[in-house]
């Protein structure tokens, strides 16, 4: 579809609800929402989606075997209404012995890009975790462990339908912290969870 396109859909819709597309104030406002959802729907776009760089485990002389843990803010928007879900998110996974590691960074960025679509919370925590794995798994044996929690608040329910603050909390876990209850308890512990 093209920009001009896209940009007659927003003034029909202002009209829809009740504006005046042509007052001072909205004058311009179908460009800025098109270019707009190129911004926050990036996720869509397979070019912007970040490289993940990976470590050999031991490439400085440290085989680590311990639990890392990075935790950041997300934004998305819910596939539903399409309005925001955002919050917080911790993302933990021990190392294969002779596998690799990634750098953290990475992880921040690839919660931003696949947070970057419509989509429901559960397929977001899935989709971050399959993808992570994935590529810490090509041409190296798989994480011990990996696990993702997400908790976010959603204005599809506070500011419509029941009106009503609170949180969700989505958790994927693979490996030993699903299967191993000490690994489990311990990521959820310093996730305040």
């Amino acid at each position: 579809m093209s920009k001009e396109k896209a940009e007659q859909l927003i003034y029909s819709q202002l009209q829809y609800i009740g504006e005046d597309p042509n007052r001072p104030g909205l004058i311009g406002t179908p460009d800025r929402v098109v270019r707009m959802w190129k911004e926050i729907f990036r996720g869509y776009d397979p070019k912007k989606k970040p490289g993940i760089t990976t470590f050999r485990n031991d490439s400085d002389g440290l085989v680590y075997d311990q639990m890392i843990i990075d935790s950041g803010k997300f934004y998305s928007y819910c596939e539903h209404h399409m309005v925001p879900f955002f919050g917080k998110y911790w993302f933990g996974y021990i190392p294969s012995f002779d596998g690799a590691i990634v750098g953290l960074s990475k992880v921040a960025r690839l919660v931003d890009y696949h947070s970057a679509r419509l989509q429901i919370q559960e397929r977001l925590v899935y989709d971050i975790v399959e993808d992570i794995w994935n590529t810490l798994s090509k041409d190296n044996p798989p994480p011990l462990g990996m696990g993702l929690v997400m908790e976010a608040e959603h204005l599809c329910k506070t500011m419509r339908g029941v009106k009503k603050k609170g949180k969700m909390t989505t958790i994927k876990l693979k490996g030993a912290f699903l299967d191993n209850a000490n690994v489990k308890s311990e990521f959820l512990q310093r996730c305040s969870v």
